[in-house]
């Protein structure tokens, strides 16, 4: 009796202990979906000057409408912002074009995924002491941005200007200095970082700037000497960390700048800008 009884009595809490186990895998499983659902605060990173402008002015507005709060995090640099993405310190950032951040997370190693295109300020020539790229004389120093994807964007800037010629069967993404096939004027290029350029123009005779840090920095599109015509690939795209990706609120976001609404405040306040062709 008692040996019948206290096999009943372990199959009874081994029963028990089964059902709790399942319950906890399912208490587990729907706050977690429950949590991505109603996510309802975002913190989203971009660079100083018209990267961070956009979304204070386009995206912000639009989310607040659907019920969102978003805080956004100002960044002098273009390293910082996929690294606060990578930690989780930032929800999503704005403020690269996509050869940079694909060769950024794939030196970094990061799981990073981008969601949606948005306008870019042209990258330009500027100058302090030339009025124009005519008057660029022999051995004039040109500060151009010192990370691969932006240098390689500017030397190409400067064969659109017909300053350079490259070799033949390079990767145009992918040139530096060393793939000059001619350089008649001697031009001596000084790779700095992105965000010093426009201090530069008080040395060099040229630098060839970010639209951003441009921007931020006091100086109008219309102030270059030269602007680039942009290639897609040199769009802005918004990032994400890739389990992000299917979220809600990064739904609403791509849907934020695929909006009219955002493509009205693109066309009042950020005229001359690249756009990708949802926004045209």
């Amino acid at each position: 009796m008692t040996t019948l009884f206290s096999a009943a009595h372990r199959r009874r809490r081994l029963l028990a202990t089964t059902l709790l186990a399942g319950a906890a895998l399912v208490v587990g499983v729907l706050p977690a979906a429950a949590q991505d659902a109603g996510k309802k605060q975002l913190v989203i990173g971009g660079t100083a000057g018209s990267n961070i402008d956009q979304l204070q002015y386009g995206i912000v507005p639009i989310l607040q409408k659907k019920g969102y709060k978003v805080r956004l995090v100002e960044f002098n640099d273009y390293v910082q912002p996929n690294l606060a993405l990578a930690d989780g310190s930032l929800d999503a950032n704005f403020f690269q074009h996509e050869v940079y951040f694909n060769q950024f997370k794939g030196d970094r190693k990061l799981d990073l995924t981008a969601l949606v295109q948005g306008p870019i300020a042209p990258m330009g020539v500027y100058s302090k002491q030339r009025k124009s790229l005519a008057e660029l004389k022999e051995g004039d120093r040109i500060a151009l941005p010192n990370d691969a994807s932006n240098l390689a964007r500017g030397i190409l800037l400067l064969q659109q200007a017909g300053l350079v010629k490259l070799k033949e069967g390079v990767n145009p993404l992918r040139v530096s200095e060393l793939d000059l096939a001619s350089n008649p004027k001697k031009i001596k290029l000084v790779p700095l970082d992105a965000a010093h350029l426009p201090r530069a123009l008080d040395d060099a005779q040229y630098a060839i700037i970010n639209g951003n840090f441009a921007i931020s920095s006091g100086l109008k599109l219309s102030d270059s000497v030269l602007l680039e015509k942009t290639p897609e690939h040199y769009l802005n795209i918004v990032a994400v960390k890739t389990k992000d990706k299917d979220a809600q609120w990064a739904k609403d976001l791509a849907a934020a700048y695929k909006s009219a609404e955002f493509k009205g405040v693109v066309d009042s306040k950020f005229a001359g800008y690249a756009k990708p062709a949802f926004l045209q």
